[in-house]
């Protein structure tokens, strides 16, 4: 049997470039992606850039425009809004099943996760806090028990990236994130499935708050 790790793809490349370069609010809400200008910026061809592009599309980060191409996906409050929705149903009953289920591995990932979200915030790393929020996450569902809820969760990962994204942008949300993160990891370490429920739901809550101001500031601008 072959074990040899295969070398990551100029494709898988391109991808986690551009979904960074989105992310990190590098394009725009609404840009076009002009696939020449992009093929030059990151020296693959535009077939790769192409196909990279649909892979984006897959995950609901681009969206691909009749009469203009591919375009950043301009995620509207109303869909916003609902994703916050499901997200405080189904988070909190996770966090209330980790905090039955939980084991010491577990809650140690969670822990290194939250300190690695914490040290992104003091370097105000944008990609770095979205990047580590997600492991924060990875570990809780792992936790969870429940394939189920992690499954419909991961379909919305990549909306619930960028609003995390939008959201973060505010000043100081980012450190109130990592107070209410850590709310969550004690009251699962605890084993109060109540507790935990509630904390994962305030924490969504203010998410969605946060991120309804951070997506109404342009237009008052």
């Amino acid at each position: 049997m072959d074990l040899r790790v295969a070398p990551v793809t100029v494709q898988t490349q391109a991808v986690d470039k551009l979904r960074e370069a989105i992310l990190s609010g590098h394009f725009a809400p609404g840009q076009r992606l002009v696939e020449i200008e992009l093929s030059r910026a990151l020296g693959i061809s535009r077939n790769s850039v192409r196909e990279a592009l649909r892979r984006l599309e897959g995950e609901r980060l681009v969206a691909s425009i009749p009469n203009r191409g591919p375009a950043v996906i301009a995620l509207g409050w109303a869909e916003a809004e609902q994703i916050y929705a499901v997200r405080e149903l189904l988070e909190g009953e996770a966090a209330s099943l980790a905090a039955r289920l939980a084991r010491p591995a577990e809650h140690a990932a969670m822990e290194a996760a939250l300190t690695a979200f914490e040290a992104a915030v003091a370097a105000e790393d944008a990609v770095g806090r979205v990047s580590t929020t997600t492991r924060f996450y990875d570990g809780l569902l792992a936790a969870c028990g429940n394939r189920v809820i992690e499954e419909v969760l991961r379909g919305l990962h990549a909306r619930i990236s960028l609003l995390r994204s939008r959201s973060m942008s505010l000043g100081g949300r980012s450190v109130e994130s990592a107070r209410e993160m850590r709310t969550i990891l004690e009251a699962v370490r605890a084993g109060d499935p109540a507790l935990a429920r509630e904390a994962a739901a305030q924490h969504v809550r203010a998410a969605c708050a946060a991120a309804r101001l951070a997506m109404e500031r342009p237009a008052a601008a």
